[in-house]
C-alpha cells in the first residue's frame, strides 16, 4: 500500500504484481484477520479484500485521515488524525469510538488482552474491548512516532527523539535510556528480539525490552520500517 492508492501484492516476495484499489488517497496502513485484509488511508479511506486481489472500499463513517490498523481479539480498529478510532467485527461495518482526545493517533497494536495506541506528545490510550479507552501517562511529550509492537509479555514503542518506553500492562510505562536523539521510525517483534530503526542508519536491538544495544548497519540513511517473518 502506498501513495495514490497503490497496493501491491506477492506470494513469495519477490514477484510483486499491481492490484486496483479504485481510489487515489494514500493508503497508511494495513493489517489481515477474520480471513480479510482490511487497509487504511486518508479521508477516512477504508479497503477491504478477502484475498488480497479484489479490494472493496468501505464506509467508514469519518473523513479524518486514518494512519494505523490491527486486529485483535475478534476486533479490528483503526486510528488516525484529531484521536479518531473506529472499530468493526468485520471490516465492513465500521463505528467510531470516543477516544477523549484530538491528538494524531499513529499507531495501534493489541497484545496481553488489551488494545494500545499511541501517538502526538506521548500520548498513550488502552482499552480491553476496542469500545471503552483510556488515557495513561507515557513519561514523554514527544511524538510516539514509531509505532508500538508487543511481544515477550511487554509492550514497547518508540519517539521522535530516540526515547524507548516499555510496559507490561499498557497502563504504566518506563522510560529506557537508548544514548540517541535520532527519531525512531519503527519498532518489531520477532525470533525473541524487539528491533527498533531510524534515522541515520541507526537500529538498536533488545531481548527484553529494558536493555538496547546498538547495531552496526554501514549506512547513514533513513530507516523507516522494519519487521520479522519465518
Amino acid at each position: 500500500m502506498g501513495w495514490e492508492g497503490t497496493i501491491l501484492t506477492s506470494s513469495d516476495g519477490i514477484s510483486w504484481t499491481s492490484r486496483t484499489s479504485g481510489i487515489s488517497k494514500l493508503l497508511n496502513g494495513v493489517t489481515y484477520g477474520n480471513n480479510t485484509f482490511v487497509t487504511v488511508g486518508n479521508s477516512g479511506t477504508i479497503l477491504t479484500s478477502p484475498d488480497g486481489n479484489s479490494w472493496t472500499k468501505r464506509t467508514s463513517v469519518t473523513s479524518k485521515s486514518l494512519v494505523g490498523v490491527t486486529y485483535g481479539n475478534g476486533l479490528f480498529v483503526t486510528v488516525g488524525l484529531s484521536g479518531t478510532i473506529l472499530t468493526s467485527l468485520d471490516g465492513t461495518s465500521w463505528t467510531e469510538r470516543t477516544s477523549g482526545i484530538s491528538k494524531l493517533l499513529n499507531e495501534v497494536t493489541y497484545g496481553n488482552s488489551i488494545f494500545v495506541t499511541v501517538g502526538q506528545s506521548g500520548t498513550v490510550l488502552t482499552s480491553s474491548d476496542g469500545t471503552t479507552w483510556t488515557s495513561r501517562t507515557s513519561g514523554t511529550t514527544e511524538d510516539l512516532s514509531g509505532g508500538v509492537t508487543y511481544g515477550n509479555s511487554i509492550f514497547v514503542t518508540v519517539d521522535y527523539r530516540g526515547t524507548i518506553l516499555t510496559s507490561s500492562d499498557g497502563t504504566t510505562w518506563t522510560v529506557r535510556i537508548t544514548g540517541t536523539w535520532r527519531n525512531l521510525k519503527e519498532v518489531t517483534y520477532g525470533n525473541g528480539l524487539f528491533v527498533t530503526v531510524g534515522n541515520l542508519g541507526i537500529i538498536y536491538t533488545s531481548s527484553d525490552g529494558t536493555s538496547w544495544t546498538t547495531r552496526t548497519t554501514g549506512t547513514s540513511n533513513h530507516l523507516v520500517g522494519v519487521t520479522y517473518s519465518q
